[in-house]
C-alpha cells in the first residue's frame, strides 16, 4: 500500500515535476498524456518547468509543422497534443462534447438540419481557418431563424476541430481560428481502444482509482 506522501511522489515524479527530466518536448507532451492549454501559451511554461534544455522555439516549431495541436479534448476545454494522439483520442470524447452542446445550445439550432449544417460548416472551415463568430455569422446567412453562437458550437462540438497558428506561437498572436482536425493534418481521425487511453492515464498520473479516471 502506499501512503499519502509515496502516492504524492510518485505522481510528481511521473508528472516530471521533482525534477527537470532530458526529454524532447514531444516526447514530454506524449508520456503526459497532454497538457492543458486553454491559455495558448500556458505549455510553455508547464515544459520550462518540467524539462532540462527546453527552450519555446522547441514548442513553435512543433506548432508549425503540425506535429502538436490544440483542441478541445479532456472536459471539453483546449488541449495541447501531439498529432497522433490527436487523431487517436479525439472520437473517443465524441459523446462528451456533444452532450455538452445539447446541455448549453441545443434549443438555438432548433427546427436546423443537424448533417446539413455540420457539411456546411466543414466546408466554410475547410476553405480557409475562420473564428467562430465568424462561423456563425456565415452560417446564419442560411439558417437566419437560428442563433448563431449555437450555429457556431454545433459545428466545434461534433466536428473534430483544431485552433491553428499564429495562436500558441511564443511572441506570436492570433486569433482562436479552427480548421478541421483531418484537413490539417491530412490523415483521418484513427480511434484507440479505450483501454489504451487509460494505460496512456496511469502512464502520467498513475497509480490512481477508478473514480481518477473517471474524472
Amino acid at each position: 500500500m502506499l501512503s499519502q506522501r509515496g502516492l504524492n511522489r510518485a505522481t510528481l515524479a511521473r508528472q516530471h515535476l521533482l525534477k527537470r527530466a532530458p526529454a524532447r518536448a514531444i516526447d514530454a507532451i506524449e508520456h503526459l498524456g497532454g497538457m492543458q492549454s486553454q491559455a495558448p501559451l500556458a505549455p510553455y511554461v508547464g515544459l520550462w518547468t518540467r524539462l532540462q534544455d527546453f527552450a519555446p522555439d522547441e514548442l513553435s516549431a512543433l506548432t508549425d509543422q503540425r506535429q502538436v495541436v490544440r483542441l478541445h479534448l479532456m472536459r471539453n476545454t483546449v488541449h495541447l497534443v501531439s498529432a497522433r494522439d490527436c487523431l487517436d483520442w479525439r472520437a473517443l470524447f465524441y459523446p462528451l462534447h456533444a452532450a455538452e452542446f445539447s446541455a448549453h445550445f441545443r434549443h438555438g439550432t432548433e427546427g436546423v438540419n443537424r448533417d446539413a449544417l455540420l457539411r456546411q460548416a466543414k466546408r466554410l472551415l475547410e476553405e480557409q481557418p475562420r473564428a467562430r463568430g465568424e462561423l456563425g455569422k456565415l452560417l446564419a446567412g442560411r439558417w437566419p431563424d437560428a442563433d448563431l453562437t449555437a450555429l457556431a458550437y454545433a459545428a466545434a462540438h461534433h466536428i473534430a476541430l483544431c485552433q491553428v497558428p499564429p495562436r500558441g506561437i511564443w511572441g506570436k498572436n492570433g486569433p482562436a481560428a479552427w480548421a478541421p482536425v483531418e484537413s490539417w493534418l491530412g490523415t483521418p481521425l484513427r480511434p484507440v481502444p479505450v483501454d489504451a487511453l487509460v494505460l496512456r492515464y496511469l502512464g502520467a498520473f498513475g497509480p490512481a482509482r477508478v473514480a481518477d479516471i473517471q474524472m
